[in-house]
């Protein structure tokens, strides 16, 4: 039987920035757009962009998550994120300001 719920894991370079169970979506920002996971997603690879990651789970609620450029891979109910650099929040207007600031200034 399949899980109805995904597992994310964000890698940084040197540590794991953050580990996760029973999410239910994820929304991503590429540089074509905002794209959603669900758990029953066919698997992909996505280029990230400097941007916002939300993720769901019944334990946190919606979760907010700035990131820098990066890739992510679905596959089954592994979803697996690495970036160069990521700021955990829970004001969403306070971590756009840090996207701005230190992703996108950042060459």
């Amino acid at each position: 039987m399949q899980s109805t719920l995904m597992n994310l894991k964000v890698l940084l370079p040197f540590r794991i920035f953050a580990e996760k169970t029973g999410v239910s979506r994820i929304v991503a920002e590429s540089r074509d757009g905002s794209f959603g996971l669900l758990p029953h997603r066919l698997d992909c690879i996505a280029a990230l962009a400097p941007g916002i990651l939300i993720y769901e789970n019944e334990a946190e609620g919606e979760v907010y998550m700035a990131v820098d450029e990066g890739v992510l891979v679905k596959t089954g109910s592994e979803v697996l994120v690495s970036v160069r650099n990521a700021i955990g929040g829970t004001d969403l207007s306070q971590l756009r300001e840090a996207v701005e600031q230190e992703f996108l200034t950042t060459e």
